[in-house]
């Protein structure tokens, strides 16, 4: 069983950064970890994931060269960094674990889910 518990969010201005956390409990160490955000009254969008040991991370095109993925895996964690923040990120920020096989881009394939961390930017 993986828990999966995300931190970090918060009420920023336009152009500023955040650090958003995910510490997991159980074995993530050998899986993709992803980041996905929901904004109000959108659907749920994939953001960011990196693969099990770090070297490999991808992005969606909305965040790319903004946002950065990492993990540490012997405190079993993952982290999304994020710079240069635009009203528009604004969201409840996910972190989810990838089923062993399953495809980065699609959320189905994401079987254990964080309660979310809000993201707020104002203008």
């Amino acid at each position: 069983q993986v828990q999966l518990v995300e931190s970090g969010g918060g009420l920023v201005r336009a152009g500023e950064s955040l650090r958003l956390s995910c510490a997991a409990s159980g074995r993530t160490f050998d899986r993709y970890m992803g980041w996905f955000r929901q904004a109000p009254g959108k659907e749920r969008e994939w953001v960011a994931t990196i693969d099990w040991h770090g070297r490999s991370t991808y992005y969606a095109d909305s965040v790319k060269g903004r946002f950065t993925i990492s993990r540490d895996n012997p405190k079993n964690a993952v982290y999304l960094q994020m710079n240069s923040l635009k009203p528009e990120d604004t969201a409840v920020y996910y972190c989810a674990a990838l089923r062993r096989g399953g495809n980065v881009y699609r959320m189905g394939d994401y079987d254990y889910w964080g309660q979310g961390t809000q993201v707020t930017v104002s203008s």
